[in-house]
């Protein structure tokens, strides 16, 4: 499963299919939305309206594509862009090292004009009396072909390793660019999707304190209601407006993120939500020391890993100021002039032997540094290391935290629902007051908004999990959409 073409170019290493999968399984966390349960009134005619309110919605437009939205951001985001030049301009350091292993060929040539007084020109300025054997005027052309063959360079072999090292760190730049960039686009699109599901229910429950609060006021006109609980209705009304506006500002600053990231802004439909309690988690996410076991998958950490090799292949070049270097030239040259005794053609052929004796310490300094630097490099990778083990004992605790807290919900849900139809039957009865009945409904309300904002963090935790380990697999995707289906329904046509 690929998420772009981009990911093509980077090695096997970077598991880029894993990556494919994370998006995919953000992907089926937004292809089930959810909607404000089913109102619940104080009373039978309420409850009556409070149905033909939910009923109003009946066609669901489908949820933005999050793979087309990662697409778009594949291309519209420069920092990535910035980065494939980048590792395209690293790329050229193979050839470039590769060409100090081949033949340099060089060719020259010139054009010489030359007026000389000498005794061989003018012998007559010089008290003889003889011809010039020379003329004293020339003109002269020449060229020349060199060809130099290095024959023994361990630093020019050597740099081709370094070239290697430093196009493989280049990759990983690219993938890590590349895998941030799925994840916050992942992260804005749940964030947005689980904001306009916030919203969804905020806005049921402001419909249904509407209803309320004109039942109240309906019944304190009829003189058969209390003015408190009209008050206490209007107030939890006017809180419900803020809590909507609220939402209402989180949604838009996730729609703002996507948009910045990738250059569109994606509208949120949702479906309602079913059946909370039907969730079922596994809540065994594995054992520490396997999770453990698959940190060197960890881009970081193969990056980390990279910046070593670089340094110690750099270290190796360095190392080679040490050893002689033997080149072979062969050149050839032609010499055309007016003065016949200048003319020549010459072929030469010659292996040059160069050591180096001393050069004030340069090379001892040289590679001290070179193994500095590779020290260095190894302890930056194994700080990633333990950052990478943090980060998956932190997201196993933080799963295991949110499953236990959604079960918790789930069974809070089931009470709030059942003590909410109670408060309703005993204000009917006049054995509870509206205020009583709007406390539970407040309570179920928030309740529900609190399962969802967990079952994001959960899902979102498991996406950093895996990507902590920098794999992923089709079975979690699988688990991801039967856990979201179990808690989705349509509205019934």
């Amino acid at each position: 499963m690929s998420f772009s073409n981009t990911a093509a170019s980077i090695r096997a290493t970077l598991k880029t299919p894993s990556l494919a999968i994370a998006i995919a399984i953000a992907t089926a966390i937004v292809s089930q939305p959810l909607l404000a349960q089913e109102d619940v009134s104080a009373g039978d005619k309420a409850m009556n309206e409070l149905a033909a309110l939910d009923s109003h919605n009946e066609d669901i437009a489908a949820l933005p594509s999050l793979p087309g939205l990662f697409e778009r951001a594949l291309r519209h985001d420069a920092d990535l862009d910035r980065q494939r030049l980048e590792l395209e301009a690293v790329q050229q350091e193979e050839p470039l090292a590769r060409s100090q292993l081949l033949p340099q060929i060089t060719a020259s040539g010139g054009y010489l004009w030359q007026d000389s007084t000498n005794i061989q020109t003018q012998p007559d300025d010089f008290g003889l009396d003889q011809e010039a054997t020379r003329p004293g005027e020339i003109d002269e052309q020449y060229w020349q072909v060199q060809l130099q063959q290095p024959l023994f360079s361990l630093e020019r072999w050597r740099g081709m390793g370094r070239a290697d090292a430093q196009v493989s760190a280049a990759e990983f730049d690219l993938a890590l660019i590349e895998r941030d960039l799925a994840l916050k686009v992942s992260e804005a699109y749940v964030s947005a999707y689980l904001a306009s599901r916030t919203l969804g229910l905020l806005e049921a429950q402001q419909e249904s304190l509407e209803l309320q609060v004109r039942q109240a006021n309906r019944a304190y006109e009829l003189g058969v209601g209390d003015r408190i609980n009209l008050l206490e209705a209007r107030s939890r009304f006017d809180q419900s407006i803020a809590d909507t506006v609220e939402a209402e500002n989180e949604l838009d600053n996730a729609l703002s993120e996507l948009e910045r990231l990738t250059g569109t802004r994606p509208v949120f439909e949702g479906h309602r939500l079913g059946n909370l309690n039907e969730l079922v988690l596994q809540r065994n996410a594995g054992k520490l020391e396997d999770w453990l076991g698959r940190i060197p998958h960890n881009l970081d950490v193969q990056r980390a890993a990279a910046e070593r090799e670089i340094n110690d292949s750099d270290t190796n070049v360095r190392r080679s100021g040490y050893f002689p270097e033997v080149n072979l030239n062969l050149s050839y040259s032609d010499r055309v002039s007016d003065d016949q005794l200048r003319e020549s053609e010459d072929y030469r052929a010659n292996v040059e032997v160069s050591m180096p004796l001393f050069r004030g310490g340069y090379t001892v300094a040289n590679v001290r540094q070179g193994e500095l630097r590779t020290a260095a490099s190894q302890k930056a990778l194994d700080n990633q290391r333990n950052l990478a083990a943090q980060e998956i004992r932190q997201r196993l605790r933080s799963l295991d935290g949110n499953a236990r807290r959604l079960e918790a919900l789930g069974q809070a849900i089931e009470s709030s629902e059942l003590f909410l139809e109670a408060a309703e039957r005993g204000e009917q009865l006049g054995l509870r007051d509206l205020v009583d009945v709007l406390d539970a409904r407040a309570s179920l309300y928030d309740q529900r908004i609190q399962f969802v904002d967990t079952l994001g963090r959960f899902v979102l935790d498991r996406l950093a999990l895996e990507s902590a380990v920098g794999d992923l697999e089709s079975d979690d995707l699988v688990e991801v959409m039967d856990l979201l289906a179990s808690i989705t329904s349509r509205p019934s046509n």
